[in-house]
């Protein structure tokens, strides 16, 4: 890639995480903040009709709906599949594809500033190292895929791009200080691709501290799926924070402490998470690595 002609900001993936939503709203009042000489932007918001019921989804989480054979397949039809391919098609298929997308979100978890990656691309790893490294509160997540075909994220359709992650924030809130970094991070993004184009690439540092994942961790639950336990209180809010071996995870509804039982340290992060309840996800285990770039 020598040239990003398109770029694609994305919000309300899910209808109630406000912060990105509300900045995609801004940026059609406002598309100068957003522009840039040498690229077209675009802003989209992904989910309306969530994002109007002040809803994660109507039917089905849509930052789930974009695996390939489920883009191809006809019979794939509740609201937010249709969405989906409408996305594709705005975004991918009609002849102005965009060269990089930025989809915006919000967590509930205390996951501060975070970067998600969903590939090890060049570039990906070189914008999110001059992030982190110009804001010392960015963090970068690494969820790699072994091929396109596996991922389910709006950012599936663009090897160039990612996710931006903030919080703590609760579900349909706005928080001034989020919705003031997120922009932030947007208005930095878009001026390093401009340099990018320009053949000037921001000087960064040669290493790169990335959390990869590594599994999910569900709540303590009976054989009839009912939780018996919740996050212990000296592990609640530590997200990206070292959780170690015979650390206390969990704590029953019977005061019982249930402990990490792993061999080695891990990462914890989307601890607590309000929207993973549902997806049997208590928290995700990371190891954090420095690599080079």
């Amino acid at each position: 890639m020598n040239q990003i002609n398109r770029v694609a900001i994305v919000g309300g993936t899910h209808g109630n995480e406000f912060t990105g939503a509300y900045l995609i709203q801004k940026f059609a009042q406002f598309p100068h903040l957003i522009s840039r000489p040498s690229f077209e932007t675009v802003s989209l918001l992904a989910n309306p009709k969530a994002f109007t019921a002040r809803r994660r989804y109507v039917e089905k989480d849509l930052n789930r709906c974009f695996l390939k054979q489920d883009l191809e397949d006809a019979t794939r039809n509740s609201y937010e599949e249709l969405q989906a391919k409408s996305i594709q098609n705005t975004l991918i298929s009609n002849g102005d594809k965009a060269d990089f997308i930025l989809d915006l979100h919000s967590t509930t978890a205390n996951m501060g500033l975070t970067i998600i990656l969903v590939n090890s691309h060049p570039l990906n790893l070189k914008l999110a190292a001059y992030l982190s490294q110009i804001n010392p509160l960015v963090r970068v997540y690494r969820c790699s895929f072994k091929s396109v075909e596996e991922n389910p994220f709006v950012n599936s359709l663009c090897e160039l791009g990612f996710m931006i992650e903030v919080g703590p924030i609760a579900q349909s809130l706005l928080k001034a200080t989020l919705f003031q970094q997120t922009e932030e991070l947007v208005h930095t993004v878009m001026d390093y691709l401009e340099k990018f184009n320009q053949g000037e690439i921001p000087s960064t540092k040669e290493t790169l501290i990335l959390y990869d994942h590594l599994s999910d961790v569900d709540y303590p639950k009976k054989q009839d799926g009912t939780i018996f336990g919740m996050i212990h209180p000296e592990l609640q809010d530590k997200d990206y924070q070292a959780l170690n071996p015979g650390d206390p995870i969990f704590l029953t509804f019977d005061d019982q402490t249930i402990v990490y039982q792993g061999t080695s340290t891990v990462w914890p992060i989307f601890i607590n998470e309000a929207a993973y309840y549902e997806k049997g996800i208590a928290m995700c285990l990371t190891q954090r690595q420095q690599i080079n770039i």
